[in-house]
């Protein structure tokens, strides 16, 4: 064990993969987390392979391939009549090309997979963070219930209201960007009928789009149904939807949304955010890292896989240097351009999905007949084949090829 002494704030996804892959570098770690109990929401997660390298390197791959479900492929179709406009093979196929595989998960499995891999005296919950200060050459972080800890690094992984972020650069709203989801899970027994088959299927017409894949090793079918709406006031995840509401909005569409639809007993409902790329995240011996740095839609499934390399990132700069400012701006440059990236690959996403019948939509079929879309191969070379602990010894920033 190294004499560096590191405080996560955040027991989510990002910061447990975090404190996992900086305690296998011989740093002590420790999580804070406000809830007195880990949860996840009922939703899925894409567990893609630049993420699912990082797992398999902390030795869990095994369990992510138990508790998931592997595509065999991904699909994109019309709304209306529900014609393919473009397959991509996944199953082993995707493994072959970027030598790992997808996952369909669902979160709650995910992170509780993590969790029972970190040491329990790591963890710990009911500490809602305060205020943190710089003390000489460390930083103390203050908790609701009357905690101190003294360490030499704090690591915000504590999300988009991000208390971390907040005090470093002041209050700045994420911004919603005029989509709202519906979501949920289904018994999959419930949808026998539809014969679904095991591929990420995503349906995409004007103003909406529907994606919905297994988890929970078949158990369940994932939904997510985006809708473009002018405003938004709730900010929970487990805000309940209105399954009537979510039905008509999708009313015409193809069976393979309907279907899934009419089977829906109970939905959520929640607010898409976002905020743009921050010009930085590292202050002396603080940082950030997943959605308390770089939020995103969505419609590329990286939010969590961005973290999962934030993380892995973070620990191979703390353990090549030694100086921690050093090591914390030398990951702030690594990571920084990537996931800005990617936060507006998913942006122009939401666009390119939700185009209106016309020349526009016509094209942009074309192009995903031609193989130029975000969930070819040739595509998403630049995203999935990343290997974030070499970059660190490279200085590759895992940016798209030039067009």
């Amino acid at each position: 064990m190294s004499d560096k002494s590191i405080a996560v704030i955040g027991g989510g996804i990002g910061g447990v993969s975090a404190a996992l892959n900086l305690l296998r570098a011989g740093i002590d770690v420790h999580v804070y987390e406000q809830s007195r109990a880990l949860r996840e929401v009922g939703a899925g997660i894409n567990v893609t392979p630049n993420a699912a390298r990082v797992i398999h390197g902390l030795g869990l791959g095994d369990k992510l391939a138990s508790l998931g479900v592997m595509p065999m492929a991904v699909h994109q179709q019309r709304w209306d009549d529900g014609r393919y406009l473009l397959r991509t093979p996944l199953g082993i196929e995707i493994e072959r090309h970027f030598g790992f595989r997808q996952y369909q998960s669902h979160r709650a499995d995910v992170l509780n997979m993590l969790v029972e891999a970190l040491p329990p005296e790591r963890m710990h919950v009911g500490h809602r963070l305060t205020r943190f200060s710089e003390r000489g050459d460390k930083i103390e972080a203050q908790f609701e219930n009357g905690t101190r800890a003294s360490v030499d690094a704090l690591i915000g992984a504590d999300g988009i209201h991000s208390t971390v972020q907040r005090q470093l650069f002041g209050a700045t709203p994420p911004r919603f960007t005029g989509c709202a989801a519906y979501r949920g899970l289904v018994p999959a027994e419930k949808l026998k009928h539809l014969d679904l088959e095991v591929v990420l299927q995503l349906t995409i017409g004007p103003g909406k789009h529907f994606v919905r894949y297994f988890v929970a090793t078949k158990r369940y079918v994932n939904f997510v149904a985006i809708i473009e709406q002018d405003s938004w006031t709730k900010e929970s995840w487990t805000d309940r939807g209105d399954v009537h509401e979510a039905r008509a909005a999708f009313a015409g569409w193809h069976k393979d949304v309907s279907g899934v639809l009419d089977a829906v007993e109970e939905t959520f409902i929640w607010g898409l955010f976002d905020r743009a790329p921050l010009a930085r995240w590292s202050v002396g011996r603080v940082t950030l890292l997943g959605d308390a740095c770089h939020p995103m839609l969505p419609f590329v499934g990286q939010g969590a896989a961005q973290a999962i390399e934030d993380g892995v990132t973070l620990a191979a700069c703390l353990q090549k240097y030694d100086d921690i400012p050093e090591a914390l701006t030398r990951y702030q440059a690594l990571r920084l351009p990537r996931t800005a990236q990617v936060q507006a690959l998913a942006g122009n996403n939401k666009g390119r999905y939700h185009l209106p019948d016309g020349p526009e939509q016509i094209a942009r079929d074309a192009a995903m007949a031609a193989g130029g879309t975000d969930w070819s191969f040739k595509a998403m070379g630049w995203l999935f084949a990343y290997n974030p602990v070499e970059a660190v010894e490279t200085g590759n920033l895992g940016l798209p090829p030039p067009a």
